[in-house]
This record gives C-alpha cells, sequence and structure tokens, in this order.
C-alpha cells in the first residue's frame, strides 16, 4: 500500500488549525466513515470528546481501554457514559490480570523499565488487539496538558496501529475545557475534583498539588524518567518521515487532492 508520511500532513495539518474540534470530529467521520473510533480513557477531555460525538450523533465506537487495575470511579464513568449518553463503549483488557502477570513477572511498576513493561502489556498491547480496524483514532489529546504534549500535531500518524491520529482538541486551551465542561454539564471522572489532573492505574497516580506541573501524579514513585505510557506515539520520540500504510484513495482524500469535501 503507500505511505502516509507525518511530513505529508503538514500543509494540511496547518489549515487544520482554525477549525474547530467539532468541525474536525466531522471531518474525521466523513473521511473514514465507519473506520473511525473515539479513543478515551474516560478523563475530562476524554469526556468532552465523547459528549460532542453523542450531543452532535456522529455514530462512532469509543475504545476504551480497562487495563484491570484502574480507579472504580473510572469504570463507573465509563458506565454513565454508556447509559446516559447511549455510546457504544468497546472496552480492550490486557491478556493476563494483575495477578497473574504479578506471578510471572513480579511487581513491574517499580522500576522505570519495568514501568515501561508494564504499560506495553497492560495499555498498549489491548489496543493492538485491534489493529487493522480502524483508519482512524480520534483522540484528547491537548497542548495544554504540557510537557511532551505541548506542540501535539491535529493529525498524527500511528505507525503501530497503522492509523491517524485526529487530535481534535489539540488547540483547545484549559479554560476553553472547563467552560465546555460546566456549560454541557459533562459526565466526568469524579477524581478530576480530588486532585487528580490526569488518572490512570490505582498503583500509578496520585494527586497533584497546585503548584505542581499536572503529571507530576503519574509514576511519582519512579521520579522524572516515568511521565507517559507509551499508549500515544506523539509521546515518543518520532519525526516527519514516520508513515503509514493506507489504500491511495484513502491517502488522496485524506490530503484533499481528489475529493471536494470541504467544512
Amino acid at each position: 500500500m503507500p505511505l502516509l508520511t507525518q511530513g505529508e500532513l503538514a500543509n494540511l495539518n496547518s489549515t487544520m488549525e482554525s477549525r474547530t474540534p467539532l468541525e474536525l470530529m466531522v471531518w474525521a467521520k466523513t473521511i473514514f466513515g465507519q473506520r473511525a473510533a473515539v479513543l478515551s480513557s474516560m478523563q475530562q477531555a476524554g469526556c468532552m470528546v465523547c459528549h460532542m460525538a453523542a450531543v452532535n450523533r456522529i455514530e462512532m465506537p469509543v475504545l476504551f481501554v480497562d487495563t484491570g487495575v484502574l480507579f472504580p470511579e473510572t469504570l463507573a464513568t465509563r458506565d454513565r457514559l454508556i447509559g446516559e449518553y447511549g455510546l457504544k463503549v468497546i472496552t480492550l483488557s490486557p491478556r493476563l490480570t494483575m495477578e497473574q502477570q504479578t506471578a510471572q513477572l513480579g511487581v513491574l511498576y517499580l522500576t522505570p523499565d519495568g514501568q515501561s513493561q508494564c504499560c506495553e502489556m497492560r495499555k498498549t498491547d489491548p489496543l493492538m488487539s485491534i489493529a487493522g480496524q480502524y483508519d482512524a483514532l480520534v483522540a484528547s489529546l491537548r497542548r495544554g496538558d504540557g510537557e511532551r504534549r505541548r506542540k501535539v500535531p491535529i493529525l498524527a500518524v500511528d505507525p503501530k496501529m497503522n492509523c491517524l491520529r485526529v487530535n481534535i482538541l489539540a488547540n483547545v486551551t484549559d479554560q476553553e475545557l472547563y467552560d465546555y465542561l460546566e456549560k454541557h454539564k459533562v459526565i466526568t471522572n469524579p477524581l478530576h475534583a480530588q486532585g487528580y489532573s490526569t488518572i490512570g492505574c490505582v498503583r500509578c497516580t496520585t494527586p497533584v498539588l497546585s503548584d505542581e506541573p499536572k503529571r507530576a501524579g503519574r509514576w511519582r514513585h519512579l521520579g522524572p524518567w516515568a511521565m507517559y505510557c507509551g499508549i500515544n506515539p506523539t509521546d515518543l520520540d518520532g519525526g516527519t518521515e514516520q508513515a503509514i500504510d493506507l489504500p491511495a484513495d484513502l491517502i488522496d482524500q485524506i490530503l484533499g487532492r481528489k475529493v471536494d469535501f470541504a467544512i
């Protein structure tokens, strides 16, 4: 199949900057149809994306990775989104339970290398189990999250999943996020109100102080060496030559070479 590189998306990414999150979601649904899905971990930004899809009747399944050691509040948030918004949520799970993993490999998350392996097994591998089923994943990464996400592009190739990540909230500010959540009374994870700025697994997530970086509560016990789980390709080192294999006609549609569709 033809390759679509990150570099080839540069001009399109530039034009995407002026589009609203809803316009970007509509673009993804129009271009990719049934091969587009939302990816959400049921945090504030992901809940905003879920709400946006539901109220605008943009039918996309929501992919949710349950690591087996998530907070009960996170699972309850997922269940509320299903029940109250009518979303189709596909829950993906690791091959091993945490008990089985620990029996075989020990307590991995106590070292940086072990944390990386644990996240690979419990977060990335479940998502990889459906690689090839979708050509686009609508995600909720924001530049306002800081650190490695300060320059996250709206469109990013995901070589592992061989799909396009559509970060529809990339240029949404903290205030814009909170304003949307408040205006629409969006269902959100109650742990955010308890000092958790980002929320992952029970064992590796803590609240943060007001003067700490947002991700200070993730893998706090490992110091500054572990801040990301690796499930998002833009959190890792990459370049403009990273590429995905897609049909030629789909690449033409993405780049606007043979279609008249415009928002």
